[in-house]
Formats: structure tokens, C-alpha cells, sequence
């Protein structure tokens, strides 16, 4: 679907009533533009004959990981190969769950796909998910397995220094894992994927979802995964190391960030946010693109902020969102995410995106 079909669905969601004169008028556009994108909209299934009757699956499909996090603060400078006072949390976490609870708390309807082991860290994460909303009935309890395990510790800032991740049970998310649920999928209105699942799974759903696939690379490792499917994805977020893997281009100043870019969307991608820490993001489709600077805030955890942008980015999208506002959605979310010692911060409401998206068009 693109960007315009999903903003004329958003309005005829609305106004189920309303004229193609008046969506003509809303858009911008020809009332005849109007009828060929309704017409599209019809074929792909959305719209179901006249009068807009709209065919919705109001929720969003997510598949990848689920993990108990460990994680580490040291009180000071961490010395190597000593003990270090600080803090030391369990909570819940994984790519894929943290992206689908910030989903949840945003206010979005999301059906999470993954594995459990058959142990207390399972029992314990589905409770978890149940708790936000988090629909998790199509993930199976594996006998003999362990639930992923991620274990991390920040420097004296709060930044990641090391971590280690125990995380062999995802080699049982396989394309027939996937095929069995493949109706899930297909009600969609968006699916969003890590990359913890095998690449035979991965090149599964980008030859057999409907909906539009955001993908977040997780690491340089795993994002090797998505070099052969990238054409199918719609909406990539990687980090200035793995958008310089998949494009094959050094990112050293501006042109070269925009020459990535331009690699990654020439291989039929939509989307990509690549992502600059501190220095904010790049965000590029086929007709635009904008750096946009972080949002300032008070930094306690930066672990969060990459699955809070996805999750943003992914809920601008269902709203209609262009470009520059879905980038600053995320950078939104980013801030929000790194003002809590957690990983998840509670604070992840609707209101509060748009609010500090506001802050961010400010700056």
C-alpha cells in the first residue's frame, strides 16, 4: 500500500460517507487520482465494493524475539576484570517484545509472534505481554527448550558496553512456524520483524505477507539476513554500521549518508530511517529525505531507544504519517524511551509522541 492509499483509507476509515470530490479536495490531487487509487485500494482487498466499505484488521503482527533481560549499571567508571558497584535489574525484553509493548502502550492492537521455552523466564514474559495487551496466544511454550536470554551492561553514562545473548531457541521460528500461522499474518495491517528469526523465515514472510514489512536489523550479524529480501521490505531502520553493510557505502559525512540511502531504496525498499545516535537520524524514501537532529531530554538508559523508534515509526505509518513527521515521531519516542532506568518506559503514550514530535519540528 502507499503512502497516499493509506492516507485516503485513514479519511474514508473516518467518513465512510465521504465523497471522492471531498477526498480530491483533502489530498490535494485530481478527483480522477482520487478514482485510481481507490480503485487500487479495491483490488489490494482494502475496500470491499461501493459505498467504502472498508475491510480493516485493526492490529499489527509482530515476529521476533522475546527475551529476559540482565542488566548492569556500573556506579563509576567500569574497571575490566573486576567487580563493579552498581545496580544490577531483571525485567522483560527482546527486540521483537519491546517493540510490540511500546506498540501496546501507544494504543495499537499487536499479535506477537515468537517461542517460548518451557521454564519460569517464560511464564513470567507471557504474564508479562498479557499484562499490556500484548496478544501472544499464537506463540508456543516449547518442552526442553530455554527461553532467550540477553544479558547487557552500560558504562558509567548508561550506553552499552558488552553484552550476551543466549538465544538458540529461535532457530525453531522456521517458515512451517510461520505457515501455520499464516492467517495471522494476513490480517495484518502491518508486520514488523527483528531479525533473530532464521533468514529462511525471514524470506518467508517477504514472499508471503500482504501487509508491508518493517524490519529492524538488530545487529551487523543478523542484518547479512535481510541483504536478499530487501527489495520486498517497506520500511528498514538500521543503525550507521548496518546500513553501511547493506549499502556497500562508507557512511563518513552527509553525500555518503544520502549515497546509502539511495543504495538501499534502489533495491525497491520504501522507507529507510538510518539511524545516527546522538547526531539523530536520516530519513530517505523514494521522493524525500531529511536529517533531523534528537530531541533533547534527560538521558538515563539508551538501551530502549531503537525499538521505541520502531514501534513509533510503525504507529505514524498506520496514522498516515509522511515522511519527515514519521521521523520525527520516532525521535519522539527515542526520548522518551531514554529517560527511564527501564527498558520500557511507561511514558510511551500517544499524546506524549505527538507532543514532543511537536518539540522536535521546533528545533
Amino acid at each position: 500500500m502507499t503512502q497516499r492509499e493509506r492516507q485516503l483509507l485513514n479519511w474514508i476509515e473516518e467518513n465512510p460517507l465521504i465523497s471522492q470530490q471531498e477526498l480530491a479536495e483533502k489530498a490535494g490531487i485530481t478527483r480522477s487520482s482520487v478514482a485510481v487509487h481507490i480503485s487500487n485500494l479495491m483490488k489490494k482487498g482494502c475496500i470491499a465494493g461501493k459505498g467504502y466499505i472498508v475491510r480493516t484488521a485493526p492490529y499489527a503482527a509482530v515476529v521476533g524475539g522475546v527475551n529476559l533481560d540482565i542488566g548492569g549499571w556500573p556506579a563509576e567508571v567500569p574497571v575490566a576484570r573486576d567487580s563493579n558497584p552498581g545496580r544490577v535489574r531483571m525485567s522483560l525484553g527482546g527486540v521483537g517484545r519491546n517493540i510490540a509493548h511500546n506498540m501496546a502502550l501507544m494504543g495499537l492492537d499487536v499479535r506477537l509472534m515468537t517461542v517460548f521455552g518451557d521454564d519460569l523466564n517464560a511464564r513470567k514474559i507471557a504474564a508479562g505481554c498479557a499484562e499490556v495487551g500484548i496478544d501472544v496466544s499464537q506463540s508456543p511454550f516449547l518442552p526442553g527448550e530455554h527461553t532467550s536470554t540477553y544479558l547487557f551492561i552500560t558504562d558509567e553514562r548508561g550506553d552499552m558496553a558488552l553484552a550476551v545473548s543466549d538465544m538458540e531457541i529461535y532457530q525453531r521460528l522456521t517458515p512451517q512456524f510461520l505457515a501455520q500461522r499464516q492467517k495471522l499474518l494476513d490480517g495484518a495491517q502491518v508486520v514488523v520483524a527483528d531479525t533473530n528469526p532464521p533468514a529462511e523465515a525471514l524470506a518467508y514472510l517477504a514472499d508471503h505477507c500482504t501487509a508491508p514489512i518493517f524490519c529492524d536489523p538488530v545487529s551487523t550479524a543478523k542484518a547479512e539476513k535481510l541483504r536478499p529480501i530487501l527489495g520486498k521490505l517497506h520500511t528498514l531502520k538500521p543503525n550507521r554500521i548496518e546500513a553501511e553493510l547493506l549499502s556497500g557505502v562508507e557512511i563518513r559525512d552527509e553525500p555518503s549518508l544520502r549515497r546509502a540511502a539511495d543504495a538501499l531504496l534502489e533495491t525497491g525498499l520504501r522507507r529507510v530511517f538510518i539511524s545516527l545516535g546522538g547526531d539523530g537520524v536520516f530519513a530517505a524514501d523514494h521522493h524525500a529525505a531529511v536529517q533531523l537532529p534528537v530531541i533533547p531530554g534527560s538521558m538515563v538508559n539508551t538501551t530502549g531507544c531503537g525499538d521505541a523508534f520502531m514501534a513509533a515509526i510503525t504507529w505514524a505509518y498506520l496514522r498516515g504519517s509522511d515522511l519527515e513527521e514519521t521521523a520525527r515521531l520516532g525521535l519522539a519516542a527515542s526520548s522518551i524511551a531514554m529517560e527511564s532506568g527501564e527498558t520500557i518506559n511507561p511514558a510511551m503514550q500517544a499524546d506524549e509522541l505527538c507532543r514532543r514530535a511537536e518539540v522536535c519540528k521546533a528545533l
